[in-house]
């Protein structure tokens, strides 16, 4: 009999245990965040660390004239084939004052259009132009790639999303666009 009063004693002392410490569950207001919420919010935070890094990167590297832009998609406006570049050599490097240019581009005003490579070292360039914009920034050029017609070069920078758009205008042909990233020039 003696130990069922003790089973019976350590079960009612085990209940009104579990009640009390049960009760600390409730949400109160001055409840500290969970190791669960914290790591959200130390995630979230550094996340955001990552994210304004990279926008200054990008800052720097449009003030600094030393970056490099390359190309993952093509397309003839005004309503072109897209086209996937995979060729890791297709590039527009931008350093010191020079321009190396390795990009496919497709000439013609009316079809048949030609596809051809625009390969060109220029060692300076005229109107460069580089505007700070909401979204990032906006750098253009002109360069006659040793030609008789003027190739107008301009770059929409997003800083904040990491993507580029290039625009290729030629008085004889229709425009060229580009999409893809901007990388530090080595």
């Amino acid at each position: 009999m003696k130990k069922y009063l003790l089973v019976l004693a350590l079960l009612l002392a085990g209940i009104a245990s579990f009640a009390v410490i049960g009760g600390a569950d409730h949400p109160t207001s001055t409840r500290e965040p969970s190791a669960k919420e914290e790591r959200r919010e130390v995630r979230e935070k550094r996340r955001a660390e990552r994210l304004e890094k990279y926008e200054k990167l990008v800052d720097s590297l449009v003030l600094s004239r030393n970056w490099q832009f390359n190309p993952q998609t093509m397309q003839q406006l005004p309503a072109g084939s897209m086209r996937i570049l995979s060729n890791p050599n297709f590039t527009v490097g931008i350093w010191d004052g020079t321009v190396d240019i390795c990009l496919p581009y497709i000439k013609g005003f009316v079809p048949p259009y030609s596809l051809t490579i625009l390969n060109y070292t220029v060692p300076s360039v005229d109107h460069y132009f580089a505007e700070q914009t909401a979204e990032g920034w906006s750098v253009s050029f002109e360069t006659s790639l040793f030609s008789a017609s003027t190739y107008t070069f301009t770059f929409e920078i997003s800083s904040r999303i990491g993507g580029v758009t290039l625009t290729v205008t030629n008085p004889w042909y229709n425009t060229v666009q580009y999409t893809g990233t901007l990388s530090q020039l080595y």
